[in-house]
């Protein structure tokens, strides 16, 4: 059964220190020394507009959950646009960015736009078969998933997804990871 997030704590509050006694900057400070690979989640929204629209966000929070069945896990901003579009669209997907995709992480990852349109123009992409959503090309590799649950979780919603396709590139370069703050690639 699908859930409904609540909606975001308000700006003010972000600031106060919680009952546990971390606050929210030294939880970020910490978090910010674990490296994480970098992905473009995507789903295509068949309600908006006469084609409907893709929508895409960066993520770093993405990890294997289970091999059976293949099951990943993304954590999304409850209240974001995918938030709200994965209530609704059951399938989506994921593209493993390559280090020479950090255009595609940070246009992705901009806060506050209005359509995502425009930032599909100019990326290569091919839409999937199972979820329609866009699949970035130079990917490391790239899922498409069907949601199984969310669980909401703070001020993120936890998406457990169905790994329903895998395609896999021959890398000619490694992962993009996000590391103190900034991507960067291993070197």
């Amino acid at each position: 059964m699908l859930q409904k997030t609540p909606a975001s704590p308000p700006v003010s509050d972000l600031a106060i220190p919680h009952a546990e006694g971390v606050s929210n900057e030294e939880f970020r400070a910490a978090m910010a020394r674990l490296a994480a690979g970098v992905v473009l989640v995507t789903a295509h929204d068949p309600d908006d507009g006469p084609r409907g629209e893709d929508v895409g966000m960066t993520a770093t929070a993405f990890v294997s959950v289970s091999l059976d069945p293949p099951l990943v896990l993304v954590s999304l901003r409850n209240g974001s646009r995918m938030d709200d579009l994965l209530t609704d669209v059951p399938v989506w997907a994921v593209s493993i960015l390559a280090e020479d995709q950090r255009h595609i992480a940070g246009r992705f990852a901009m806060k506050n736009r209005v359509s995502d349109r425009l930032l599909f123009a100019d990326v290569p992409y091919t839409r999937g078969e199972e979820s329609g959503a866009p699949l970035m090309g130079g990917a490391l590799a790239t899922l498409e998933c069907r949601t199984e649950s969310r669980v909401v979780a703070g001020d993120h919603t936890l998406v457990v997804g169905r790994v329903l396709t895998v395609g896999t590139l021959a890398p000619a370069g490694g992962p993009l990871t996000y590391y103190q703050g900034k991507y960067r690639h291993l070197s």
